[in-house]
């Protein structure tokens, strides 16, 4: 599947999406659509009492269901069922929700979303900036936030054009990112600010967010003129960007006596502007 995967928001819930672009087609994580519809204390139990009935009762739509390697809420690429908007329309057929209806709208209105992007690049920036809204987030913080994505994103197609692989290389890179400037991993550093499943760089404040920038704007920037080959030399690379940021967080907390790297995550964050 030549796919594009994203996070989409039905009101506050997120749920994992794939765009598959040789069918152009969405598949939607059937446990994720699950979470969303229902107050199931355990979405993934309630998917697989619900797959079994439906295959009891001959329905072929569990078994047409495809599996898809998705980020988990532990930060891997686990292989999670999902389901096309056909598809995902059946199985809320067979959830008992108030929330059926409107969420069939949502799936509508995606699919002609994805299509308005497909003709209007600027649309998705518009959709993240009104889903950050949405969530309660400052307009500051929203255009750090975006810049973020666009840096994030010349960093991985730089990756990708040395033909490293998304998943396990792509982890192991960021996390030394991560390590060199703020001296946490990515696990330590979500730790740190008391999260479990919530992606970290939407838990950062502007300071983070900016030195974070830095760390992978560096990063591309060396791995462009220094056209590495190996694993080893990308780690390198990695390293060699986070110490331009990690020079940039000490001195500027030197001289503000303030620590850049924050325990403040998005819940705190918003409480502290409201």
């Amino acid at each position: 599947m030549n796919k594009q995967t994203a996070i989409k928001l039905f009101e506050t819930k997120q749920i994992r999406t794939a765009w598959n672009e040789d069918e152009e087609e969405w598949y939607f994580s059937v446990v994720d659509v699950i979470a969303a519809l229902t107050e199931s204390d355990n979405p993934q139990v309630y998917w697989r009492v619900l797959k079994k009935r439906l295959a009891d009762e001959g329905n072929e739509t569990v078994t047409n269901c495809n599996g898809l390697k998705m980020q988990a809420p532990d930060g891997k690429m686990r292989l999670t069922d999902v389901a096309d908007t056909e598809q995902i329309f059946r199985i809320i057929q067979s959830i008992p929700s108030p929330k059926a209806e409107p969420f069939k709208q949502w799936l509508a209105h995606i699919g002609k979303e994805r299509l308005d992007q497909l003709q209007d690049p600027e649309l998705s920036i518009e959709q993240a900036m009104s889903d950050y809204k949405r969530l309660g987030y400052s307009d500051n913080w929203i255009n750090q936030r975006l810049k973020s994505i666009e840096i994030r994103k010349e960093l991985t197609d730089e990756w990708k054009k040395h033909g490293l692989q998304e998943g396990v290389q792509f982890a192991s890179l960021t996390d030394i990112i991560y390590k060199t400037w703020s001296g946490k991993t990515a696990k330590e550093y979500k730790q740190f600010k008391g999260l479990k499943k919530e992606n970290l760089r939407d838990n950062m404040t502007n300071k983070e967010l900016v030195i974070n920038m830095l760390a992978e704007l560096s990063t591309k920037e060396i791995s462009e003129v220094s056209t590495p080959e190996t694993m080893t030399e990308h780690e390198d690379i990695a390293q060699r960007g986070g110490k331009i940021a990690q020079e940039a967080r000490l001195k500027l907390e030197a001289e503000t006596g303030k620590k850049v790297v924050s325990p403040l995550n998005a819940k705190k964050i918003l409480s502290i502007e409201k």
